[in-house]
């Protein structure tokens, strides 16, 4: 099965062979090989180094509109070659061949909302004490950014990051995911094809650790962004601390989900259910902690099970299937984990429970009851097909409950009452809140988290907040 040719992308040109130590791509649903992904060595580290620091001195300079520009092209692009990228998606990543082309689609409107918001960086005029002063703020570029992003959202991770550098005016070398590396391959070649300079986008694979490593120590890198689990981000903006370089960081949450005795119960729970197994709940922000209020329990958590029982699950690129895989045998373990220690705590599986087959890395969709709060499930994100639910009294107590853990990425309201959604809207302790529908992650809205969840947002008017630094200008 022809599957996206795998490269490192340095000052313009693909890069792959020459001896390079590389590693198996491996199809998650069928565990057959894929490609060979080249690792970068460090003579193309410095390479791609120096590419971006040469190709900033130019880039900074240029006029939005040329940006602008070139993003628009990507846009265009993306629209057009998106059914390939999703199809190779779903060969390396696993979710359903329909998720994986919408993830690119989607894609196109980051790439023009940036295109539209990078001709509006302003700066201002301060009015002077003297008269004879002349006062102003200026943004500048920040200069080469280094990013590191996900597996489980390849092709969007990457462009939120590659659009907000590139629109400000930086330079950027991204190290991709090499589980799930051909969306990255994809954008390279997309701004290529857009007529992007050589050295602004450089894109390598290796070992993480020693690739971030390498990258932050560096003194041409002034910018860090990343996306993933919480323990990994903490230790990259530690080390960029050290170095004194600004970090933008969405990491991992645990998502409460409130529903009250006055939602629309049925609804919610369908709702709930297909968007928690949205890629095989491998979602940042999926849905992974649910209270329900103890009127609508019982409603809720039968509507919820029969739906949570009726996802077909199955090879992404085949007809009907609702779930795919999970993206990596570790994975597999890790559900497995959450369960034991489910069962030891007294929780209750009311659907699934286990694997699935013995080929491929398929879980069961997973409903887990009667659990404490402070049990595996309740307290550390399953990044899986697994969800607990649990009763809540009223209102102050689901909010303690809700903002119990160090998270604070997303959280999702079901209500009625404009009181209540009032109410629990200022109280959650979160990033994003959603009441009564899932409307995060759009070109125009921030996104990201507080707490241990992350600094920064990522799209929305703050989007290019991370890669500009002010500049005071005063002139008599």
């Amino acid at each position: 099965m022809m599957y996206q040719d795998l490269a490192l992308y340095i000052d313009g040109e693909f890069v792959s062979g020459g001896g390079r130590r590389e590693q198996d791509v491996i199809n998650p649903a069928t565990q057959e090989v894929l490609g060979k992904l080249p690792h970068a060595t460090t003579a193309d580290l410095d390479r791609a180094l120096a590419a971006a620091q040469r190709a900033f001195e130019s880039w900074k300079k240029t006029s939005p509109l040329e940006r602008s520009g070139i993003l628009r092209r990507v846009a265009e692009l993306t629209r057009t070659r998106a059914r390939e990228i999703g199809r190779d998606i779903t060969l390396d990543q696993g979710k359903p061949l329909a998720e994986a082309i919408g993830e690119v689609t989607i894609c196109a409107e980051h790439a023009e909302w940036h295109a539209e918001e990078c001709r509006r960086i302003y700066g201002r005029v301060i009015p002077p004490r003297n008269p004879a002063v002349r006062q102003i703020v200026v943004r500048e570029p920040i200069g080469v950014c280094a990013a590191f992003t996900p597996w489980n959202f390849p092709f969007n991770q990457a462009i939120r990051k590659i659009v907000a550098a590139i629109g400000a005016g930086c330079t950027l070398i991204l190290k991709g995911p090499e589980d799930s590396p051909s969306a990255v391959v994809a954008l390279a070649r997309l701004f290529h094809d857009a007529g992007l300079p050589p050295g602004v986008l450089n894109i390598v694979w290796g070992v993480p650790g020693e690739i971030s490593t390498y990258l932050i120590e560096s003194p041409i890198v002034r910018k860090i962004s990343f996306t993933g689990s919480v323990p990994v981000g903490k230790q990259l903006a530690a080390l960029a601390g050290a170095h004194m370089k600004r970090v933008t960081m969405e990491l991992g949450g645990h998502s409460p989900v409130i529903v009250f005795d006055d939602a629309d119960i049925e609804p919610a729970a369908e709702m709930l259910a297909r968007f928690k197994l949205r890629n095989a709940g491998q979602v940042c922000v999926s849905p992974t902690r649910f209270y329900v209020q103890e009127k609508a329990y019982d409603k809720f958590l039968a509507r919820f099970t029969e739906v949570i029982g009726s996802i077909k699950v199955g090879n992404g690129l085949d007809d009907g299937t609702q779930m795919g895989p999970l993206a990596h045998e570790r994975r597999i373990a890790s559900m497995e984990q959450f369960l034991d220690n489910a069962s030891q705590r007294g929780g209750k599986v009311v659907a699934g429970g286990s694997r699935i087959g013995d080929k491929g890395f398929f879980f069961a969709p997973t409903v887990v009851t009667e659990l404490p709060d402070d049990s595996m499930l309740m307290t550390e994100e399953p990044f899986g097909p697994v969800a607990p639910v649990t009763r809540f009294k009223d209102t102050e107590e689901v909010l303690r409950r809700a903002n119990s853990l160090p998270f604070g990425l997303a959280s999702y309201v079901f209500t009625n009452s404009l009181k209540t959604a009032h109410q629990v809207s200022n109280g959650l302790e979160a990033g994003m809140v959603n009441i009564n529908h899932f409307g995060m992650a759009l070109s125009e809205t921030p996104f990201g988290g507080i707490k241990d969840s992350g600094i920064g947002s990522e799209g929305g008017q703050e989007t290019f907040d991370g890669y500009l630094v002010t500049k005071f200008i005063t002139q008599v």
